[in-house]
């Protein structure tokens, strides 16, 4: 479980993040959802300690994240931030054997290499593996981007927009991997998300975020509607039930 206690975040005059509480539990996919400046990023980093908590606490399966050493944090969760930056002469395998580093600290076992290969089949990267990082397209770089945070084989996966550069067959095909993952691996994965409709028919809960604070949690069912979603983003849009899935027209003129 992942539990977030009265945080706060201010960087410089802005107050990013206001008393946020939040208790994440272990398995399945939680979204977090909302519009611009809303949070979203900065929680997810503040829980892989990438930011510095300044005030409150989160704990990842009760280790204490600003305490935990960063080896044995980095066994425990993983996260692909949204400005990755790669070596442009890197090979997709190797950057997906990035994820491996906590684990053999430079000594590549055979079951890195077994694990290497197992991300690179999960992600459909295995036809890509000799490929130079520089020579992919933008998503095909970002499911590599997903495939190492995969690779690292922690129990919690944090993803921040990793649909990203993803056309809609590709984006479709990640959500059902993490989906999978959830379902086979018992991974707890944490996702930033802007398309509400992926996050709905996906993720098992989701946590609506607006300027810096929770407004709204539960099942797709529970914030999905009208109002909710009004509140959140600024302005009204339907939501109807299609094949059981809750759908936001977001769109709708």
């Amino acid at each position: 479980m992942i539990l977030v206690e009265n945080v706060s975040l201010t960087i410089g005059r802005a107050q990013i993040l206001k008393s946020v509480s939040l208790q994440i539990p272990k398995g399945g996919i939680t979204a977090l959802v909302g519009p611009n400046g809303a949070g979203k990023s900065s929680l997810l980093s503040l829980m892989a300690r990438l930011l510095p908590l300044q005030t409150g606490a989160i704990s990842i399966d009760g280790l204490p994240v600003d305490k935990t050493h960063g080896r044995d944090l980095a066994k425990v969760v993983a996260i692909l931030r949204q400005d990755t930056a790669t070596a442009s002469r890197l090979r997709v395998r190797e950057l997906v054997g990035f994820g491996r580093f906590p684990h053999h600290r430079g000594r590549l076992t055979a079951e890195d290499d077994a694990l290497i290969d197992a991300a690179l089949a999960q992600f459909d990267l295995a036809d890509l593996a000799d490929r130079f990082i520089d020579t992919l397209s933008g998503g095909q770089r970002q499911r590599a981007m997903v495939a190492m945070t995969f690779c690292q084989g922690t129990d919690y996966l944090l993803l921040d927009e990793p649909l990203n550069n993803l056309d809609m067959y590709y984006a479709r095909e990640l959500m059902r991997s993490l989906r999978r993952i959830a379902d086979e691996n018992g991974r707890t994965i944490v996702i930033v998300i802007h398309d509400i409709n992926q996050a709905a028919a996906h993720a098992d809960r989701i946590v609506a975020m607006k300027g810096g604070q929770i407004f709204a949690s539960g099942s797709a069912r529970a914030v999905l509607t009208p109002a909710t979603l009004e509140a959140v983003f600024g302005y009204a849009m339907p939501v109807h039930e299609i094949a059981g899935l809750q759908v936001a027209l977001h769109f709708h003129p």
